[in-house]
């Protein structure tokens, strides 16, 4: 029997085949190391990718006690660096570098009392700057903020101050939310009163003539905004009806409203229309310019969490704000919205949307909540 052995290679072929295999090991760590040298640089040519648009929003913390409402905000007209917070507990922020940054500021003759004031409305002109607030107070600067004065006020004053807007020099315009309406031209000395009565005695006259609800009116306003020529819309405390002003008129006029569901807030569109908020999320915008009473309805993603306020950039770009960090967006004039997720995962309701210019804007809300515009 024969047994086969495998063949056993000559020297010759050894040889050969040891060159191969240190040849191939070799390609193979040299291919290795230049896939490794190549890596970076591909990989910096692949542009960045985000599951999910980037916002146009970051939140700004504040150096403020939690609980804290915030409810208004101005600027200096000239230093757009400059500005003033207010809120609820007697809250004053300042900054000087566009809102970046907020440090406290304290007014004295604010303090001076035994009072928690809710500072409501703040507006400047030029250097010259107006702050109003619950319990009644009046604070006015002529030098940009730098230091504040208190303005006497009557104690007959009908109802509580919820808006001031600076008109001219050494002039302003004051809002009670009863519906007086005061105007100044020496600095708040001295105010005339720009309308006879206030909302309660105006109802009481025109009850009957068909304004369903007047009669459960509690003699106060729910919100008020006021147009840049001048004209007011205010919403009644129960959101039932809601009552116009224009520069002229000797009274308010309220208005049914034309929608089912309670008003919750209105305002002017930058082309000089309105807009409506109801309870439960609506949104409403009137048909044309102007005071009117038709309006119609706008689909919205509010998700059921009711919406608080709108604010304009610009004619085509909205911004709307509401419960539980809603925030939605609009770039055609309010026809659609679509909904930003910058304050989803923030535990506040946004109440109000600021918009100082096109590059800079606000959005306020309850526990601190500040939203700066990046743009």
């Amino acid at each position: 029997m024969v047994t086969l052995q495998p063949a056993q290679p000559d020297n010759c072929t050894k040889t050969i085949f040891q060159l191969s295999l240190r040849r191939r090991r070799q390609l193979i760590a040299e291919t290795a190391t230049v896939s490794l040298s190549l890596s970076p640089l591909i990989w910096f040519e692949q542009p960045a990718r985000s599951e999910e648009p980037l916002s146009e929003w970051e939140r700004v913390y504040l150096p403020i006690d939690p609980g804290v409402v915030l409810l208004d905000i101005a600027f200096v007209p000239d230093d757009p660096n400059h500005g003033f917070l207010l809120g609820t507990r007697q809250t004053i922020l300042e900054t000087k570098d566009g809102g970046n940054t907020w440090i406290p500021r304290s007014i004295p003759s604010a303090e001076d009392e035994d009072f928690n004031y809710r500072f409501n409305s703040i507006s400047f002109k030029g250097n010259e700057g107006w702050i109003v607030g619950k319990p009644a107070i009046l604070l006015h600067t002529s030098n940009a903020g730098e230091s504040w004065e208190r303005i006497p006020l009557s104690t007959q004053l009908p109802g509580d101050m919820v808006y001031i807007k600076a008109t001219g020099e050494k002039s302003a315009e004051m809002v009670t939310d009863e519906g007086a309406i005061y105007v100044t031209s020496n600095r708040g000395y001295n105010w005339r009163a720009a309308v006879q009565e206030t909302v309660s005695a105006t109802l009481n006259r025109t009850v009957s003539s068909g304004i369903s609800g007047a009669s459960y009116y509690t003699g106060t306003f729910n919100t008020v905004n006021r147009s840049p020529e001048g004209n007011y819309v205010a919403v009644s405390s129960r959101g039932n009806f809601y009552l116009t002003w224009e520069p002229g008129q000797a009274f308010w006029q309220p208005h049914n409203r034309a929608v089912a569901r309670r008003i919750q807030n209105m305002g002017w569109r930058a082309d000089g229309g309105l807009w409506l908020l109801v309870r439960g999320g609506g949104l409403y915008l009137s048909k044309g310019t102007g005071i009117t009473e038709e309006f119609e309805e706008v689909p919205v993603q509010s998700r059921g969490f009711g919406i608080l306020d709108v604010g304009y950039r610009s004619k085509e770009e909205a911004w709307a704000a509401g419960g539980s960090g809603i925030l939605l967006r609009t770039t055609n004039g309010g026809k659609t919205w679509v909904r930003d997720k910058a304050a989803d995962n923030i535990a506040a309701n946004l109440y109000s949307v600021k918009f100082i210019n096109d590059n800079k804007g606000f959005v306020l809300g309850n526990d601190g909540v500040l939203l700066r515009y990046l743009g």
